[in-house]
């Protein structure tokens, strides 16, 4: 996916303020109760997630976050392929009042394979 600078500084700047969690701190957070979301378009899906992931995409996600997390201070991991989107995504919830919400700095990459639901 090609993103344009104003993207990429948008993105970088959503980064410095949410917490970026790397491949290892993910069971963590899940054995303590995040809530994983992916915000890839529905087409991306295709290619694999994280098992028990809710798909919202990032364009939708303000008007759908509240249906699957009515808590605001739940533990949130938002995530994408590449770490933008859901850097983006994380800053989008932290202004939303959400307390908790961290991203996967680096997005899917070095995701452990039993974390992943295989492909369709």
């Amino acid at each position: 996916m090609h993103h344009d600078e104003a993207f990429l500084r948008r993105a970088a700047e959503a980064k410095a303020r949410v917490v970026g969690l790397v491949p290892e701190d993910l069971e963590p957070q899940l054995e303590r109760g995040a809530i994983l979301i992916d915000v890839r378009e529905p087409d991306e899906i295709k290619s694999g997630t994280i098992r028990n992931a809710h798909n919202i995409p990032l364009d939708g996600l303000l008007q759908k976050i509240e249906a699957t997390v009515p808590d605001r201070s739940a533990r949130i991991v938002c995530f994408c392929r590449g770490g933008n989107r859901g850097a983006l995504a994380a800053a989008a919830l932290l202004d939303q009042g959400y307390s908790n919400v961290k991203t996967l700095a680096r997005g899917l990459e070095g995701v452990p394979d039993r974390l992943l639901e295989p492909p369709e």
